[in-house]
């Protein structure tokens, strides 16, 4: 997107070395103003007429430009006009017109007569920055975009790497398997003060869950900590529906993640997402291809996508753990609808099996008989899981026929069940951020999710939905009614 000018004939090293300073200083600050979605909002649009065409143009000695980089990019300030103080009060509007005049003589101006005449400028701004060498004037220019209203005048926004322990400001390379790409993550929202952090809340190791001897051996859950476990399993209902009402297109997913965390923070819970092994956000967002934990970014919604909304709270010391995945407007296949459907009722077939000394390796038939017959494929790379005072512990539950997996179901357990349905493929990768899993084939892929007591007549389903939860697309028009758990 940046031009880099063409290097003139010099027999100086110097002056090769000052373009290549220029250069990594006006990509630095090009980079950063694309890090911030509300730049075009906050920093050019109230210097010109609205529907002006021209450029915002930054210009000075190689010092001057390199001294407002290092100040811009090392700033802690999120908001656009603390943090591009220093480049502002340097910077002006330059009309479309007036431009070749303000920038005669300049090296780099190949291309930017082209991005002039075709950005946008209700949704596009046109940057440009200029330092001046002692070779002469050397021009990088890009096309920067606007975004929602609705996106926070916050940043910076990056791409991320390494499970979470990196950012980067450029998509980074990868052979995508569907038509999704990973779009820019905003900052971490902060958690409100009086709400109890997990010990992983600061450095991303949930230690004590990796020394609990629930991890080998499934915990039984006492009358006091299943009280607990309906409490937050409510929450965690109420917030999964707060998410599904909000899902329309145009909406991005980091959107619905501000919806989820500041429900978090109404209730006093804390989302257990967020930084546990670096995972940034306080929800998983899973659109089209994903099978399982989609990082929220500036991606909006479109219609015919699908989208799964995965939630855990934890409050009081207990987690709750539930999914269900979305249709995106009206425009959503039958494909993808029958898709939904196969993995919600695999899902429900599953727990009307579950009963005391019912073994865990069983629930992967069920599911596979019911999803083969529908034409679908179960992932075979994820799986349910015990969870209470711990976010995942023992038991682990495929959802694949023919599993090894141990143990028998007990009254007190508490579990989930989670199949993650792929319309080809089960087979999947990995993103570049080390968490998006999509499928191999680059077919969609759906997901339904209840947290499960054991009773002695079966399982109670502590994540149902409500009479006011959000009608599922095959409810559509209907009353919208709450499953009725089992006692």
């Amino acid at each position: 997107c940046c031009v880099r000018p063409p290097r003139r004939r010099s027999s100086l090293p110097a002056a090769m070395a000052d373009l290549d300073a220029a250069e990594d200083a006006a990509k630095e600050l090009l980079g950063i103003m694309e890090a911030f979605p509300r730049f075009k909002e906050r920093a050019v649009d109230p210097l010109h007429p609205e529907g002006e065409r021209g450029a915002l143009v930054f210009r000075g000695p190689l010092k001057l430009v390199q001294t407002v980089s290092k100040l811009t990019c090392a700033s802690k300030a999120s908001t656009v006009g603390d943090r591009f103080k220093a480049l502002l009060s340097r910077s002006k509007w330059v009309r479309q017109e007036e431009l070749e005049q303000a920038l005669d003589g300049a090296d780099g101006l190949d291309g930017l007569d082209g991005r002039l005449a075709a950005y946008d400028p209700a949704r596009e701004y046109v940057a440009v920055v200029v330092a001046e060498l002692q070779r002469g004037p050397a021009c990088w220019h890009q096309v920067g975009g606007g975004h929602p209203a609705s996106i926070e005048d916050s940043g910076p926004w990056l791409y991320v790497l390494d499970h979470g322990t990196s950012r980067a400001g450029r998509r980074p390379g990868f052979s995508y398997t569907g038509s999704l790409r990973p779009y820019r993550v905003s900052p971490r929202r902060p958690v409100a003060e009086g709400i109890l952090l997990p010990d992983y809340a600061a450095d991303g190791d949930p230690r004590a869950e990796q020394a609990a001897p629930a991890r080998s051996t499934p915990p039984v859950v006492s009358a006091a900590q299943a009280e607990k476990l309906r409490a937050v399993c409510r929450m965690g209902r109420e917030i999964v529906d707060a998410a599904h009402r909000v899902i329309k297109p145009g909406v991005t997913t980091d959107e619905i993640d501000r919806v989820v965390h500041d429900k978090h923070m109404e209730f006093g819970a804390y989302p257990a997402p967020l930084n546990y092994h670096n995972f940034p956000k306080s929800v998983c967002t899973s659109v089209n291809e994903v099978v399982c934990h989609g990082i929220p970014d500036m991606r909006q919604l479109e219609d015919g996508d699908i989208v799964n909304i995965d939630v855990s709270p934890i409050f009081d010391g207990f987690h709750a753990d539930l999914n269900e995945t979305f249709c995106v407007g009206p425009g959503v296949t039958q494909k993808k609808k029958d898709l939904i459907k196969a993995s919600h009722d695999s899902l429900m077939k599953a727990i009307d099996a579950c009963k005391p000394g019912f073994f865990y390796r069983d629930v992967g038939g069920i599911i596979t008989s019911h999803i083969n017959g529908c034409g679908f494929a179960v992932d075979k790379t994820y799986c349910g899981h015990g969870v209470g005072e711990y976010f995942h512990c023992a038991p682990n539950i495929p959802h694949y026929a023919g599993n090894k997996a141990k143990f028998v179901m007990k009254v007190g357990h508490c579990f989930t069940i989670e199949p993650m349905i792929n319309t080809g493929t089960w087979k999947d990768v990995h993103w570049a951020d080390g968490w998006t899993a999509v499928t191999k084939d680059g077919k969609p892929s759906a997901q339904f999710e209840h947290q499960l007591l054991m009773h002695e007549s079966g399982a109670e389903i502590l994540t149902a939905r409500l009479p006011t939860s959000p009608p599922l697309w095959w409810e559509e028009g209907a009353q919208p009614g709450a499953a009725t758990p089992v006692l």
